[in-house]
């Protein structure tokens, strides 16, 4: 089901989120709203505070091709290399800016089957996987942002720095 995705002033979007403890029909039926709502916002990633859950899940897949990513109870172990690249987000519309992101990072995680799982990321998904885990922890790319770029300039920015 397609859920509301919340926006700024939302005071949900800054609350630290709770671990999940046992996967639950509860859980599984989040994982495919979650789904549906970042499909329908057209994102590369979503996570439960923006749509009103405060709980440690989140979701990524960069296109129709690739796997997708459902990240129960996210943690970086390990992250190396730093890169800056432009990012936008679903619950802060028409605003997008430079965030200084770790080029690759190692995430432990639970599926929705409650296994265990490990992820390599690297360059864009590493960002994505980063911004959403964020997410989780209150944190907003408008508070790392180095510069903000007017949506009118995207293309010309996408187009210089690829």
């Amino acid at each position: 089901m397609i859920r509301e995705i919340k926006v700024l002033p939302n005071d949900g979007l800054r609350e630290q989120t709770e671990q999940i403890d046992e996967i639950s029909s509860e859980t599984l039926e989040l994982l495919d709203d979650l789904y549906d709502t970042m499909v329908s916002g057209d994102g590369v990633g979503i996570a439960a505070p923006q749509i009103g859950e405060n709980v440690k899940i989140a979701l990524v897949q960069i296109d129709d091709e690739d796997e997708l990513l459902e990240l129960i109870n996210p943690k970086i172990i390990l992250a190396t290399g730093t890169d800056i690249f432009v990012e936008g987000c679903l619950s802060i519309p028409k605003i997008y800016g430079t965030v200084r992101r770790n080029e690759k990072i190692v995430v432990n995680y639970l599926d929705r089957e409650g296994e265990q799982c490990q992820i390599i990321a690297e360059d864009y998904l590493a960002r994505v996987i980063q911004h959403e885990i964020d997410h989780l922890n209150g944190i907003l790319f408008i508070d790392k942002m180095i510069e903000e770029i007017p949506e009118t300039e995207l293309e010309a920015y996408y187009e210089s720095h690829n």
